[in-house]
C-alpha cells in the first residue's frame, strides 16, 4: 500500500469552491433519500444512507433537513431519480466523470453537454474515459483527525488499499467491497468521517496549465451548480504555483 502518495483526488475544486454552500443541500437532500429509498431508513444498517447523512452532517446540513429526506423515502412521496454517468474530455484533454442523479434524464443530458461544450471539453461515448480510472471506496476525513503517519498506521491496520494526507485532509482508499467495513473501523481511532463513498481515482494525472486551469474551473462550477450533478470526477492536477494565481 503507497502511504503518503502525492496523488490528490480532484472531486471538486479546493478553498473557495468547498465553502460554496448553493444548492449543496438539495444534492445531499436528494441522495439521502434515494440512499433511504433503496434500501432500510437506518443509517446503522444502509451503508449508502449512513455515508449520505455523514456527508451531510459534515456540510452542516440541519438534522431536522436530513430526516425530512429520509422520511419522504418513508412515506413513498419521491421522486423517480435515476443514477447517470456521463464521461468526456475538459480542457487540456483532461479526462471527466460526471455523476448525476436526475428525475428527468433529457433535461440532464442538455444541461451537462451544453456545459461541457460551452467550457473546452466534450462529451464522449460510455466508457470513453472510466478505462483510465479504478473504480473505489474513499473515506474522506479532516487535517484535524491526525498527522499523516497517525492516519496512514490506522487505515493499514483497517484494511485500507492508499492513503493520501495533505493540508486540506486525507483520502483513504479501499477496495468497493471493503469501504463501509474499513469506515466502521476507522471510526471509534479517527473519529466519524466527513464522508465514505464510491468513487473513481484516476490511474495518471495530467498537468493543466493556468489558462486551462481556469476554464475547467469554470466548467466544473458551472456542472456543480446543476442539481442534477452529484459529483466531477477529473485526473487533472494543478500545481501550487498556478493555484496561487488564480487565487
Amino acid at each position: 500500500m503507497a502511504g503518503h502518495s502525492k496523488f490528490k483526488n480532484i472531486m471538486h475544486r479546493k478553498g473557495a469552491q468547498d465553502k460554496k454552500r448553493s444548492g449543496q443541500f438539495s444534492k445531499l437532500s436528494r441522495e439521502i433519500t434515494v440512499a433511504a429509498k433503496m434500501g432500510l431508513p437506518d443509517p446503522d444498517m444502509n451503508p449508502r444512507l449512513r455515508a449520505a447523512v455523514n456527508a451531510a452532517k459534515a456540510a452542516s446540513m440541519p438534522k431536522d433537513n436530513i430526516q425530512r429526506s429520509i422520511d419522504k423515502a418513508v412515506r413513498g412521496d419521491v421522486e423517480s431519480y435515476e443514477e447517470i454517468r456521463y464521461e468526456g474530455f475538459g480542457p487540456g484533454g483532461v479526462s471527466l466523470i460526471i455523476e448525476a442523479l436526475t428525475d428527468n434524464r433529457n433535461r440532464t443530458a442538455t444541461n451537462v453537454r451544453t456545459a461541457v461544450n460551452k467550457n473546452g471539453g466534450n462529451l464522449g461515448a460510455a466508457g470513453s474515459v472510466s478505462h483510465g480510472f479504478d473504480r473505489m471506496g474513499l473515506i474522506s476525513y479532516p487535517a484535524s483527525a491526525g498527522n499523516a503517519e497517525t492516519v496512514f498506521e490506522a487505515a493499514l491496520e483497517a484494511g485500507a488499499e492508499d492513503v493520501s494526507s495533505s493540508d486540506d485532509g486525507h483520502e483513504i482508499w479501499t477496495a468497493i467491497g471493503d469501504l463501509h467495513e474499513v469506515a466502521r473501523t476507522l471510526e471509534p481511532v479517527l473519529g466519524e468521517a466527513e464522508g465514505a463513498k464510491l468513487a473513481w481515482k484516476p490511474q495518471t494525472m495530467v498537468a493543466v496549465g493556468e489558462s486551462e486551469a481556469t476554464t475547467l474551473f469554470k466548467l466544473i462550477d458551472t456542472l456543480d451548480d446543476d442539481d442534477d450533478v452529484q459529483t466531477v470526477w477529473g485526473n487533472y492536477e494543478v500545481s501550487d504555483e498556478v493555484m496561487e494565481k488564480l487565487g
